[in-house]
């Protein structure tokens, strides 16, 4: 079998299925590439071969479609399968707005606008809903606790937050970031080429994440309501209850809405980034913090007032979480269903992130064996984890990656030098 390797450039990455659309090409070529919505439905860089060999070296040491890494605190336990932790909790927002507001039980949002009122940092980077368009998202630094609440919300499509990592590093003043996990295991990897990240990129925040839908998936969506992403003004994903209604509001006054439920039980709608199926830490190991849902079984069985898991990565963490809940933003509890939060709960309440890390390295195996990039994972444990799979089950995440791989699953043939449209 050939010796398993990474992408050697963007666009391999690209055309293998490995790019998550971060947003690092375009922050780390000063805008000359940029993110744009590809044919595929997910951002990618446009174009993918516009770097200059300095700014490619760059990227690839820290693209999530190339490397991905744990950022392991010295004083933290191991978890095989869930990571390096110092603390579990239960907790949601002390605002009982922000806790209704935001997803799940408000608790990132919570902790964004502690770090600003508290003066702990003087920006937090993160995304939101593209005004006025309300199926796109971009990245924005929110310098206010309104800011933040304003962009409160899961947002389930494609979303490029690193696009503005070096701009917040460029204003020189200490900032957070509340991102996927991909994504802050890039800033992590970025810290080895650019030292202003550890100085400056002082609180990292993550959800737990479930992978990333293509737009396709809100499209369809619409669709059955008779309208297309042009025409929507507002979407919310999530939010407004736990776990909140979808809703979308068109340009002409009319509104849409759907249970979670309904868009997201059948995980074959879920139309997912081909590098989702293969993600390396979908739970957060490189955040300071990572907050989850917590529905017994994995999903929710109605509205509740909002739960989240709280997984404490690190000292920086345990301080803010403190200081958080000193202040009355943050308050920590137990749910109506559970009153622990250790790896069996874990287990039971994020069921797809269990199965997903089983199958990891089987599927990294079948790639290797068909000389298809992988994405190097050293220290997030996929090979002791597999430890565990049945030799049935391993052939059979290889016979099926082999067979996706052969079926064009993981190929984007998508044109890689021009925007759509163009």
């Amino acid at each position: 079998m050939p010796e398993p390797r990474t992408a050697t450039s963007v666009v391999e990455v690209v055309e293998n299925g490995l790019c998550i659309g971060c947003g690092l090409c375009e922050a780390v070529s000063g805008g000359a590439v940029k993110m744009e919505l590809a044919p595929v439905g997910s951002m990618r860089p446009m174009p993918a071969d516009g770097f200059t060999p300095e700014q490619e070296q760059a990227i690839l040491a820290a693209c999530p479609g190339v490397v991905g890494r744990p950022r392991v605190d010295e004083t933290a336990t191991l978890d095989l399968v869930w990571g390096a932790f110092t603390s579990m909790h239960y907790g949601w927002a002390g605002d009982r707005d922000v806790r209704f507001r935001a997803a799940t039980g408000g608790v990132l949002t919570a902790l964004a606008t502690h770090l600003l009122e508290q003066g702990i940092v003087e920006s937090v980077l993160q995304v939101r809903m593209v005004e006025g368009d309300g199926t796109r998202t971009e990245w924005t630094i929110s310098r206010t606790s309104d800011g933040v609440i304003a962009s409160a919300g899961s947002r389930y499509g494609p979303t490029a937050p690193l696009a503005g990592l070096v701009a917040a590093l460029d204003e020189g003043r200490p900032f957070a970031i509340v991102a996927k996990p991909c994504d802050l295991g890039a800033v992590h990897a970025y810290a080895q080429v650019d030292p202003r990240v550890d100085e400056l990129c002082t609180h990292r925040l993550a959800m737990v994440c479930g992978g990333q839908s293509r737009i396709s998936k809100t499209a369809n969506w619409l669709a059955e309501h008779g309208v297309t992403p042009v025409d929507i003004d507002m979407l919310r994903y999530r939010g407004f209850g736990n776990p909140g209604l979808t809703r979308a509001e068109t340009h002409d006054g009319r509104a849409f809405e759907s249970t979670y439920t309904a868009q997201w039980e059948d995980e074959g709608t879920w139309d997912l980034d081909a590098r989702c199926t293969v993600c390396v830490d979908a739970l957060g190991e490189a955040a300071d913090i990572a907050a989850l849902d917590v529905w017994p079984g994995g999903g929710p069985s109605g509205e509740d007032a909002g739960f989240n898991g709280i997984i404490v990565r690190s000292q920086v963490g345990e301080a803010l979480l403190a200081s958080a809940v000193d202040a009355g933003d943050l308050v920590l509890g137990v749910t109506p269903d559970l009153d622990v939060l250790d790896a069996d709960v874990l287990a039971d309440v994020q069921p797809h992130q269990l199965r997903k890390k089983l199958a990891l390295a089987a599927r990294f195996e079948a790639r290797a064996q068909l000389g298809v990039p992988v994405i190097d994972a050293a220290g997030l444990r996929l090979d002791e984890i597999a430890a565990s799979v049945s030799d049935e089950e391993r052939q059979r995440q290889i016979d099926g990656t082999r067979r996706r791989v052969a079926d064009g699953r993981y190929s984007e043939t998508a044109v890689l030098r021009d925007s759509v449209g163009d």
